[in-house]
């Protein structure tokens, strides 16, 4: 399975500890294709269906479903939590989560 940038993939990512974003979901690749390639490890960040307008989550149609991409919740997983290939982000979506991460942890 390629695993590209931007690209939404199912996840299981339990088991969890205290507040961290639990169950199978959705998770939005993170990590450049060049690392994606070559490590066991990719960045994601998950998604949920319930939240709040938080300035580090981003509003996003997939599946027909209004959700979030949770970018306070970034981590890095094995490969091998992966469940499946769902689809892809949007061009506006991608420029959405550039800007927001780099709010986020740059500026």
């Amino acid at each position: 399975m390629e695993l590209i940038q931007y690209h939404i993939v199912l996840v299981n990512l339990d088991p969890i500890i205290g507040s961290e974003i639990r169950k199978t979901r959705p998770c939005v690749i993170i990590s450049p294709n060049e690392m994606n390639k070559y490590l066991k490890t990719i960045v994601v960040a998950p998604m949920t269906t319930t939240s709040r307008k938080y300035p580090t989550r981003i509003e996003v149609k997939h599946d027909g479903k209004l959700g979030w991409i949770v970018i306070d919740q970034i981590l890095t997983i094995d490969k091998l939590r992966i469940v499946s290939t769902l689809g892809r982000l949007s061009n506006p979506e991608v420029k959405e989560v550039k800007s927001v991460m780099k709010e986020t942890f740059i500026d």
